[in-house]
Order: structure tokens, then C-alpha cells, then sequence
């Protein structure tokens, strides 16, 4: 009878170490010798990047960042922004005074002329900004000592207009290219507005 009851415990001990094997010894998930080996590349010199052409002069930012590395084109735009709204509203109440810090000579010809115009026809005008208006930079480059900065503004403002035939309210929305000038080796660091250009919005 013991003779029987240990062939069957010995039976029983063989199963279970069989079923222990097949839980424990079987592999999970993907083993380091499952992944596929690395493929060299047949030109590593393609893996790292073309050195920059050194006899090449700077052009666009890099070439004002050379001769002015303070300059930060945020707090350009931020500025750029705040001397187009200067701009509009003294225009439009013809503060002469107020463009001529801001305008080339040529500029400021241009608009006291069309100031003149207004006030012989008897017009006044008003003007506030609906939203804080969009400044983009286009383009910036440097020629010779000056540096140049395209801007684009997207404006919406409320006119109020006085003339002959009475008040008048006028919503508008403007898109314009503005380009800003700077000379370099001025100790003023403030730009000047040297030419304006429709745009589309």
C-alpha cells in the first residue's frame, strides 16, 4: 500500500514541477536577441550635419545679430507695435510734432501734406484701436550701417470724422507693410519709419 501511495505522490510531484516550468520558464514579451540588429549606414558623414559655408557673409538676422548681438526680435516687434499705433493716432489728430520723432523726411513730408489737405477742407478726425493690432516681422537685413526691418501689421480701428457735411463713424481694418531703419553705429537706438506698403490682410 506504501509502495502505491508513493508512486503516486511521485506522479503528482511530476506534474506540478512540469506545470512550474511551463509558467516560469516561458518567455514574456520581446528578449534583447528578438530585436533586429542596428543596420550601419554606408556613410556616416550623412548622419551629422553639412558644416555652415564660413567664407559666406550673414545675411537676414544672423547678419544684425553680428553687428548688434543685444537684439532681440520680441522686444523689436513690442516696440514696432507701440510706434504704429503712435503713428496712426497722430496722424489722424495731425500731431506734427508727435511724426516727426518717428518719420524719415520723406515720410513725414508725405503724411503733413495730406494733414494740410485735411485741415483746408475743414476735416478732423479721431481714431482708438479695437484690439491691440498684429505685428509680424517680414524681413530684416543689414546695408552697409543701417538695418532695415519689414514689418505687417493687421489693424481694426474705430475713425470718428468731422467735416463739412457733418460726423461720420467708420470701422476699418488695415493690413500694411511698414519698414523700420536703424543706423548702426548711432548711439539713438530708437527706429525710423522710412516707407509704407499696402497689404493684403
Amino acid at each position: 500500500m506504501k509502495a502505491l501511495e508513493l508512486v503516486i505522490f511521485a506522479v503528482f510531484a511530476v506534474v506540478v514541477l512540469y506545470q512550474l516550468y511551463a509558467v516560469l520558464g516561458r518567455r514574456i514579451g520581446r528578449q534583447p536577441e528578438d530585436l533586429p540588429a542596428p543596420v550601419a549606414t554606408s556613410d556616416p558623414v550623412l548622419q551629422q550635419p553639412e558644416p555652415a559655408d564660413e567664407g559666406a557673409p550673414a545675411t537676414g538676422l544672423a547678419a544684425v545679430r553680428q553687428r548688434d548681438p543685444s537684439f532681440d526680435v520680441g522686444h523689436f516687434l513690442s516696440g514696432a507695435r507701440q510706434a504704429y499705433e503712435m503713428i496712426v493716432i497722430a496722424f489722424a489728430e495731425g500731431d506734427r510734432a508727435t511724426l516727426k520723432n518717428l518719420l524719415s523726411p520723406a515720410v513725414a513730408e508725405s503724411f503733413e501734406g495730406a494733414i494740410d489737405t485735411r485741415e483746408a477742407e475743414g476735416r478732423s478726425e479721431k481714431v482708438e484701436f479695437l484690439h491691440p493690432p498684429r505685428a509680424d516681422l517680414e524681413s530684416i537685413d543689414v546695408d552697409g550701417d543701417a538695418v532695415r526691418a519689414v514689418v505687417r501689421f493687421l489693424a481694426e480701428f474705430r475713425s470718428r470724422s468731422k467735416g463739412p457735411e457733418g460726423e461720420a463713424v467708420d470701422d476699418r481694418r488695415t493690413a500694411e507693410l511698414w519698414t523700420f531703419e536703424r543706423n548702426l553705429n548711432s548711439r539713438d537706438p530708437n527706429w525710423t519709419l522710412v516707407h509704407v506698403d499696402a497689404a493684403e490682410a
